[in-house]
């Protein structure tokens, strides 16, 4: 098991970073509020959680330990694979997830690319009392990070990565370009709360 990864960021794509750890790249998938947070040169530590499948070991990292243990926790409930579980924590922080949860809020789920509304009733069974009651940390999407330039690519790239067709996000990016602007520093998670909104009311 590999707990945690720490070196210097060689890469970075739409949904994975590659991290430079002894002379060896390891490619990490990650959701894009972490990615956001990672830059190319910059020393980074990601919790990691490793998926094995028959065909393949797949590395995927988060911005701490709350967010790993989440995602590992989504992962036991039926039908909900790393990809799944890596999606919901796109969209969400652990702890609108917990709330979500507890507050047995399945349209809140049914707003992860994947999930409809039978899904969302049956992962609200699932997940009960597993992820644990809400703690009031964090904020409304993964880790919240600003984004000072590039926000575009980085949001295109992210509603790609969870499923939507090119032209779908070219259309969710256009829709929230006027609140992107007004902000001084983009907040790529907020923004990609507002593109998911405004696909799902189509």
């Amino acid at each position: 098991m590999i707990a945690f990864v720490s070196g210097t960021v060689a890469g970075l794509g739409p949904d994975t970073a590659v991290v430079e750890v002894g002379g060896v790249g390891l490619a990490v998938q990650c959701t894009p509020t972490t990615l956001a947070t990672l830059r190319v040169g910059v020393a980074a530590r990601l919790a990691t959680s490793l998926v094995v499948r028959e065909d393949s070991l797949t590395l995927f990292g988060f911005a701490d330990d709350d967010e790993k243990r989440t995602f590992e926790v989504l992962q036991t409930a039926n039908g909900v694979g790393p990809k799944l579980a890596l999606a919901m924590l796109a969209v969400y922080s652990p702890d609108v997830l917990r709330a979500a949860v507890a507050g047995k809020d399945a349209k809140a789920l049914t707003a992860v690319p994947g999930i409809g509304p039978k899904g969302a009733q049956k992962l609200l069974l699932d997940l009960k009392n597993k992820l644990g009651a809400p703690t009031g940390a964090g904020g409304a999407l993964g880790v919240g990070a600003p984004v000072s330039a590039g926000w575009r690519d980085q949001l295109h790239a992210a509603l790609v990565g969870l499923g939507y067709a090119t032209r779908e996000a070219d259309d969710a990016v256009a829709a929230v370009t006027a609140e992107a602007e007004a902000a001084a520093t983009p907040d790529i998670g907020a923004l990609l709360k507002a593109a998911l909104r405004g696909l799902n009311r189509r």
